[in-house]
Formats: C-alpha cells, structure tokens, sequence
C-alpha cells in the first residue's frame, strides 16, 4: 500500500467540480425540503463569503439572505465593506443586525455574568447570531446554510450549539487552505480571500493565534490523520515535532462531543441519532 505524501498538492481538487457538486448538494436540498430559500450569517472573512457566493450561484442571489451581525466590541468597517463588495458582485440580499443591545440585555439578565471571563461571553454572542439566523429562516420559511469549514470542525474550533449550527454545512468536507482555493476559483474577492481568520469574539482574536498553528501545517496533519497515517509519519513527512502531532490529534480526539448529537442511553429496538436513520428529506 502506497503512503500518501503530505504536501499542499495532496489538498488540491478540480475545484469547478467541486463548485459544481456543492451547488448540486445546496438546490437538491432545497427544492425536497421544500424550503423558499436561505439564511446564512456573513461576516466578510472567508467560509461566509464562499458559502454565499454557491449559495447564490446555486439557487439564485434572490433567494439567498445573509445576515451581518456586528457588534461594537468587535466592529471592524473593512468587514462591512468585504460584504457589500461580495453582495454587488454575488448579487445576493444582505440585512445587517447590530446585535449589541441584545448583548447587553443579556449580560444584564444574566446573574452570573463576568465581563472578565471572556469565553463565555464570546460563545454568547455566537449563540445570538444562531438564534438570529433561525428566527429570520422560520419567519421566511428557508433553512439555515452553515459556514463551518473541515479544519474548524475537526478541530472543534467553533462554539457548540452556536455558529456551527445550521441545516447545512457544503463547506464542512473542506479544509480551510481547500476553501481559500475555491474561493479563488469562485471569484470571491482578493481582499477576502487573504485576510486572517477571526471568529470576532473578542477584541484582537485570530483562528491561527488562538490554536497556535497555521492553516497550512495543520490541514496537513489533520489530512494524515483523516488518511489513518501515524503521528510518527506525519512528523517525518512534514518536519514537526511529534509533540506537535500528539497535540493535534489530542485536540482533535478531545472535541468529539462538539461533532455529535446528544449522548442518551439506549434502551430501545433503534435510537435516534445512533442507528435510527432515515434520508435526510424524508
């Protein structure tokens, strides 16, 4: 059996079929749930953009509803402009909420809430976009399109039940340097495509600051894990540490509670969730 070599090129795919199926995915699902569209959160980084650009190509930017959610602990103005750039050329509908009056009206309601334990705060907000973006969905009558891509979900760099939620993810079988090159085959614009992804939590935050590794190592770790190499190989192959890997793969082995639905006990002939499975429109 032949290794699989881990280098960049081992990321790559014929990008218009992969556009091409993703977009088939999307209309399929609409036109059997029966849905008048979607709603999905935008931010102006790279995941939202791509997925808005398929969505509208998929199924037409009228039909498509992205919802910008700022807030002012986080507000950045060239995010507002990446959206309306994508929005123009995409042609998709965009509606801006500031989300910092709910914020606030929460961390009032809340007896325990701490301005100084920043996590939990942050995964608030990510909470209120969800609840934001399923609100307009039941109010139009479409789903929710999620942004998640592989490298965050395997990761479990996201926050649970917040903005990885939604009724569908086309993104979410591609690492994060395979999104960044669909995007480009997309269209989406430069300024999108290069900039750092940032959850907007907090203040300053970076994906590759907060998990101290840069897309380009870890989508290639996490490619050898996915392709049952061991960490010892990968190590060799890519000139890390093994430290390095071990960490990875603990991390990825750690957040498996954010990649399934709730645990119960099984009791009867076929459990929901486990082996009681049914098509995914029926």
């Amino acid at each position: 059996m032949t290794t699989l070599k881990l280098s960049p090129s081992a990321l790559a795919l014929d990008w218009s079929l992969v556009a091409t199926r993703i977009k088939r995915f999307i209309r399929n699902y609409i036109e059997k749930s029966g849905m008048k569209g979607i709603v999905l959160g935008v931010s102006g980084g790279l995941d939202s953009s791509t997925t808005a650009a398929l969505a509208s190509q998929a199924i037409g930017g009228s039909k498509v509803l992205a919802l910008s959610m700022p807030e002012e602990e986080t507000y950045n103005p060239a995010d507002t402009t990446h959206i309306e750039m994508l929005a123009e050329k995409f042609d998709f509908q965009v509606e801006t909420i500031d989300i910092s009056r709910i914020l606030r009206a929460c961390y009032d309601s809340l007896p325990l809430y701490n301005t100084e334990e920043i996590r939990s705060k942050g995964n608030l907000k990510a909470r209120i976009r969800m609840v934001c973006w399923y609100y307009y969905a039941n109010r139009l009558q479409r789903i929710v399109c999620g942004n998640s891509d592989k490298s965050e979900t395997m990761m479990g760099y996201y926050t649970k039940w917040g903005d990885v939620a939604a009724d569908i993810s086309p993104l979410m079988d591609l690492y994060k340097t395979q999104v960044k090159q669909l995007a480009a085959h997309l269209g989406v614009p430069h300024e999108i495509i290069t900039k750092p992804p940032t959850p907007a939590l907090w203040p300053g935050q970076t994906a590759e600051g907060e998990m101290g590794i840069k897309y380009e190592t870890l989508d290639l770790i996490l490619l050898g894990l996915e392709t049952f190499l061991s960490p010892e190989e990968i190590a060799r192959q890519l000139k890390l540490s093994l430290r390095l890997v071990l960490d990875t793969k603990a991390r990825l082995l750690a957040n498996v509670h954010k990649r399934r639905m709730p645990l119960t006990t099984k009791l009867g002939y076929r459990t929901v969730g486990k082996d009681f499975r049914l098509p995914y429109t029926s």
